[in-house]
């Protein structure tokens, strides 16, 4: 980072913290005073850091906190309050967005929720990629198409899960034919890729916003991932927040190795994260190596 960033870097960590303490959301006139920026320029810094607006990242903290207590087997408006909200009507304003179903319907392992998904071979074995009406929830890897269902149906045990046939679905079509493309399976040009819908802490958002920002055949440590989000003594948390990763190809956590340079565990087999960075390498050095030639 250069001299002329990390002042920068250093007020945006502070207006986060800043956040993270708040009870209720701090308004942007308030940060902006505080930060000593105007509001547009602030909104601006602050959401090309954090891939979200102040607003919005106070209220992901919040959908953080709401979904563990969920999880946890705590009553619905015990959760909402404890999370700090001021009325479950504000909750259920955002729910669908964030958690893609209400907050009773998560803590009940998706109940109400309808889930689409389809499943594809790739060379690192069978693909499945799942969403809501809100957005892709789910990409994952694994050996067979029972191993991918039954990591769904663990997710969202009481959702219905309808399975959709390739070809039939925009959004599933269109994650299966970027990552194709991105990793060198198909010549065709990548889509766009459609809305997500993964409820997440604030904190896991900015380490998978850092990920996508590693480039391909190129890896980075915990340790500088840590640093890249402003937060160099959260190597743990920052395994973690890759742990927890559900965007296989999409969030490339495969990206991060261990200090030592070695490529570490990966959700979906490390035999699966060797191949596919190789496969990377190859790919970011063969126009390199074509120039050369030339």
């Amino acid at each position: 980072m250069n001299a002329h960033l990390a002042p920068i870097a250093e007020t945006l960590e502070r207006v986060r913290a800043r956040i993270e303490r708040a009870d209720e959301a701090p308004t942007l006139d308030a940060l902006a005073q505080f930060a000593q920026l105007s509001p547009s320029h602030l909104q601006r810094v602050f959401r090309r850091r954090y891939g979200m607006s102040p607003a919005e990242y106070h209220r992901a903290r919040r959908f953080g906190q709401l979904k563990a207590a969920l999880r946890d087997g705590a009553a619905v408006a015990e959760a909402v309050y404890e999370a700090g909200f001021g009325s479950g009507s504000r909750v259920y304003e955002h729910s669908d967005r964030l958690l893609g179903m209400t907050p009773a319907s998560y803590r009940a392992g998706g109940a109400g929720a309808s889930i689409r998904y389809t499943t594809t071979a790739t060379p690192l074995g069978r693909l499945l990629v799942a969403a809501t009406a809100r957005g892709i929830c789910a990409v994952t890897l694994g050996a067979d198409d029972a191993e991918l269902e039954a990591r769904l149906n663990a997710e969202f045990p009481q959702a219905a899960h309808e399975r959709v046939d390739a070809g039939r679905e925009e959004w599933l079509d269109a994650v299966i034919a970027r990552i194709a493309s991105e990793l060198g399976w198909s010549d065709a040009g990548a889509p766009a890729l459609p809305p997500l819908d993964v409820a997440a802490t604030a904190f896991q958002w900015r380490v998978w916003d850092a990920l996508t920002r590693i480039p391909a055949g190129e890896t980075r440590s915990y340790g500088e991932l840590a640093a890249a989000i402003g937060a160099p003594k959260a190597a743990r948390a920052v395994g973690n927040a890759c742990g927890n990763n559900r965007l296989a190809l999409i969030v490339p956590c495969h990206r991060v190795v261990r200090e030592d340079g070695s490529s570490g565990g990966w959700r979906w087999g490390v035999e699966r994260k060797r191949a596919l960075l190789a496969r990377e390498r190859k790919r970011s050095t063969a126009p390199e190596a074509q120039r050369k030639r030339g």
